[in-house]
């Protein structure tokens, strides 16, 4: 969110104090990301210290119980994980919302931040740490599993529908309707490609691994040092590789997209295993699918505030200039054809 969610004003300070213990503790709101479903603060305790309180509406317990494990049991530093609270529960439901507690990680996410070529090493080992992470059956069981699904397809496909009749709105959506014009034949061979690059993996049965799923730059934080953080793990899924090494490389927004870079991750990620060029295609082409549905559910969303409407929108445009996701995923799609 880019604007705080409706919350009594003592919600945050109520829920600390009997949850965690932290008294007197003063809130800040981050404006972070374009996730209208969840929400950041800044935490600074009197004591000095300072913690990152998540708020999520619909979170699965994998959220929060996979990276505790990943972290605690699997021993992989790089992966922030949320702090117990007093009855030794990793969140706790309140006013619509599920609350995660983490120790403030002091950084700036890859968007803001080049990482250095030792982080860029470290992020690669940790990644194929991930990967080959053995998860207890109970919680291995509940992550969903990659299908492939045409959801995201039909949605865009929906909404494309919708606009041959017109759609009436506010000076933003004249601009989203106006942009999307413009580029509906590109948008059109998108959808085409991704379905028809899927409908290949389906026989292929690649193996299925644990997948961050959202590894772009604003979830990685880099800090001095050479210390980094994989956070936010709301999209975890079981997948092929590919799922997550599609952003390394994949220009989302704008950034990690040179070939020096992508040697010095695949470095620390190893090669043992070959990188599948079809389904890397395929990833690139579903995401910036993906991406096009929330945009247009968020554009016209009444809910929404102008804030997240007005960066959607400006997020759309982005993945189409040069070295962005849709010339990676022509690119890449040439490569293979």
């Amino acid at each position: 969110m880019l604007t705080p969610p409706a919350l009594p004003n003592d919600a945050i300070a109520a829920c600390l104090a009997s949850h965690w213990g932290l008294e007197a503790a003063r809130a800040e709101f981050l404006p972070l990301g374009a996730d209208v479903d969840s929400a950041a603060f800044r935490i600074d305790a009197p004591d000095g210290r300072a913690y990152f309180l998540k708020l999520r509406r619909g979170g699965a317990a994998a959220v929060v119980d996979v990276p505790a494990v990943l972290h605690h049991t699997q021993g992989i530093d790089a992966v922030m994980a949320p702090m117990p609270t007093l009855a030794q529960q990793l969140s706790v439901q309140d006013h619509g919302f599920d609350w995660a507690l983490y120790p403030l990680f002091d950084g700036a996410d890859g968007f803001t931040r080049t990482p250095t070529d030792r982080q860029w090493t470290a992020l690669g080992t940790a990644l194929n740490a991930i990967h080959r992470a053995e998860l207890p059956e109970s919680l291995r069981a509940g992550l969903p599993r990659e299908s492939y699904s045409h959801h995201w397809r039909e949605g865009v496909r929906r909404y494309q529908r919708r606009f041959i009749n017109g759609v009436a709105g506010d000076d933003l959506v004249v601009h989203f309707l106006a942009f999307w014009d413009a580029h509906d034949e590109e948008i059109d061979s998108l959808i085409y490609r991704s379905e028809q690059l899927a409908s290949i993996l389906l026989e292929k049965s690649l193996p299925q691994v644990l997948c961050h799923s959202d590894l772009h730059a604003g979830n990685v934080l880099l800090g001095d040092d050479d210390r980094l953080c994989i956070v936010d793990w709301d999209t975890l899924i079981l997948a092929p590789k590919e799922r997550d090494l599609m952003f390394i490389g994949g220009g989302v927004g704008g950034v990690w997209n040179q070939p020096r870079e992508e040697a010095l991750f695949f470095e620390g990620y190893g090669t043992t295993q070959a990188v599948d060029a079809l389904a890397l295609a395929y990833y690139r082409h579903e995401r910036i699918v993906r991406d096009l549905l929330e945009f247009c559910d968020q554009m016209f969303d009444p809910q929404a505030s102008r804030e997240d409407r007005e960066e959607g929108l400006r997020q759309m445009a982005s993945q189409f200039e040069p070295g962005n996701v849709v010339a990676v995923a022509h690119r890449d799609y040439d490569a293979i054809t």
